[in-house]
């Protein structure tokens, strides 16, 4: 799933409505589905470029080592490069070495938050994940975080000790 955006989506992000399925349990059980390809889905684990410099610097490894550079996603520039199994490179042992620095695409799964007609965004689910309809019902707050959270990532808090 994705963060399903265009550059005129992100501007909207600002005016913070949006609508969340009301009814759904979620409980991540570290299957690793969402790491990569299944029989059904060839995935596309997309960063935004200041995800990938922040993977990049973490892990001491060049961007081009992790990920390829795409021109038609925007405002995605990178897509996660994948091991010949079609899972993430930083999967290891089915659990996420760049869990604390993971792309907000991964944050978001199995929800997707797209834009609609009406200029309103609506998060949507999967029901290919075996997390949906575990654990508790998810509420508004959890939906606002999320939401709050693409926010942060289009328009990240400046910062004052920088110059420009």
């Amino acid at each position: 799933m994705a963060v399903s955006l265009s550059i005129d989506s992100v501007e909207r992000l600002k005016v913070n409505k949006f609508d969340y399925p009301t009814a759904v349990r979620f409980q991540c059980i570290k299957c690793g589905i969402c790491c990569g390809d299944t029989k059904e889905k060839n995935r596309h684990i997309l960063l935004l470029k200041r995800e990938a410099e922040q993977v990049a610097k973490a892990t001491g490894r060049q961007v081009f080592k992790f990920a390829v550079k795409i021109e038609d996603k925007a405002p995605y520039s990178y897509e996660m490069k994948k091991r010949k199994n079609g899972k993430c490179v930083f999967l290891e042992n089915n659990r996420c070495a760049i869990y604390s620095l993971r792309p907000l695409i991964c944050r978001f799964y199995p929800f997707e938050l797209k834009v609609m007609h009406n200029r309103k965004y609506r998060f949507l689910y999967t029901d290919e994940c075996p997390g949906i309809n575990k654990g508790q019902v998810l509420n508004e707050g959890y939906f606002r975080s999320m939401f709050q959270l693409a926010h942060d990532k289009f328009w990240p808090p400046v910062d004052a000790n920088r110059e420009s």
